[in-house]
């Protein structure tokens, strides 16, 4: 157990590596997404966001298995369990030639990583709390942050050496690698004192306490809204430079380029948090994230997609709010859940991610040959993240 005010770069460097086999397994596999879709057999491009946009589904979905049963037998054994799912689904993806089997398998993979991505934030939660857990989180999100800076260039490297499917198995020895380190260097978190006896009803009594705080709730569907059209992006980037702009070969510098956007915003976030406060820090970065996309939406309403490097201006822009928004909305959702931190992460990851991932697709559906449709979406769901904000400063001021 970490003590309140304690610094460990081990400690943040581990919690940040179980957080980026997600990354790696999204990111990675980014330029090759076209390719996988020929291969099988798939004629329509926007389908191949699937394989993006389903590992969100499973990771959703996975939170809700894992994080009540660590509140019960705490986090190690379930990070294990996560694991040995995402190695089951990765042999149905490197092994299938059909579509619908693939994306069964990216959903599944998203099941068994749920469990080391939510897991490493019920670890966080039960070593710190307060603005030093927000910071804690925003350094952990800085060098999870890495990842998408390097993978998209990685992915494409073994893709032109090898096939996509090598992408698979470079994901499945980076995993086994931080379980090992896992395994080895970091202490059960969650002492048998403070854990809650397994039952049937476990998962119902802990939803219950979930919706009992209001800011949980609240933040919770904030990080849906930045979630679901950020996720937009990720799902659409591929097409965005490598069809609508021509920049394929340009592709993995333009994504790391963004990536590292996002990245100083946490690192200035991590400076920042404890001094100024996470409500402050994420209630500005939410207007400018609106501000920012009405601006696009206002100066390209035509359609025409503009300069390259406007688009990555206003991208650039857009993720830097991003960065401050991303930790401090799961800090300050977790902060009241400290008693429930493996059940109040799942919910919070599950609800967040059931939202983001229909936004997703029905937005990504819409990014054919201009990027107009993206910048509404953050426009839309900027808004609505700001009303989120508003409506519960006044339930506390009036409370």
């Amino acid at each position: 157990m970490q003590n309140n005010n304690t610094f460990k770069f081990e400690f943040v460097a581990l919690m940040a590596s179980l957080m980026s086999i997600v990354a790696l397994s999204i990111d990675a596999l980014l330029p090759g997404l076209a390719e996988i879709g020929d291969s099988l057999g798939v004629t329509n491009p926007n389908d191949n966001q699937l394989l993006i946009t389903m590992i969100f589904l499973g990771l959703g979905f996975g939170q809700l298995l894992f994080g009540p049963l660590s509140d019960s037998f705490g986090r190690k054994p379930m990070v294990y369990i996560g694991f040995i799912v995402f190695i089951f689904a990765s042999i149905i993806c490197v092994t299938t030639k059909c579509f619908e089997m693939m994306i069964i398998g990216r959903i599944l993979q998203g099941i068994g990583l749920s469990s080391p991505r939510s897991l490493a934030l019920s670890i966080i939660r039960d070593s710190y709390s307060g603005d030093y857990m927000a910071k804690i989180i925003s350094i952990v999100v800085m060098f999870f942050i890495l990842v998408p800076v390097v993978a998209p260039t990685l992915g494409q490297f073994i893709i032109q050496l090898f096939n996509w499917e090598a992408v698979f198995y470079f994901n499945l020895i980076f995993g086994v690698i931080v379980m090992i380190w896992f395994w080895i260097r970091q202490p059960e978190t969650l002492i048998k004192e403070k854990r809650i006896k397994f039952s049937s009803h476990l998962f119902i009594d802990g939803v219950r306490e979930f919706f009992k705080y209001k800011e949980a709730v609240a933040f919770t569907l904030v990080s849906g809204f930045i979630t679901g059209s950020f996720m937009v992006y990720l799902s659409t980037s591929q097409q965005i430079f490598q069809e609508q702009y021509n920049l394929a070969d340009m592709f993995p510098y333009i994504f790391a380029s963004l990536a590292i956007s996002v990245g100083l915003a946490t690192f200035l976030n991590s400076r920042f948090v404890v001094k100024y406060g996470m409500m402050r820090i994420a209630y500005s970065a939410a207007i400018g994230y609106a501000i920012i996309s009405i601006l696009y939406v206002i100066l390209f309403s035509s359609g025409k997609n503009p300069s390259i490097y406007v688009l990555l201006g206003f991208f650039a822009l857009q993720f830097f709010a991003v960065g401050f928004l991303f930790g401090n909305l799961r800090a300050l959702a977790m902060q009241p859940l400290g008693h429930i931190a493996g059940i109040g992460a799942a919910i919070n990851g599950f609800l967040s991610t059931v939202m983001a991932v229909p936004i997703a697709n029905y937005i990504g559906g819409f990014v054919k040959t201009s990027v107009l449709p993206l910048f509404i979406g953050f426009s839309i769901f900027g808004i609505l993240s700001l009303l989120v904000f508003i409506v519960l400063k006044r339930i506390t001021v009036y409370k």
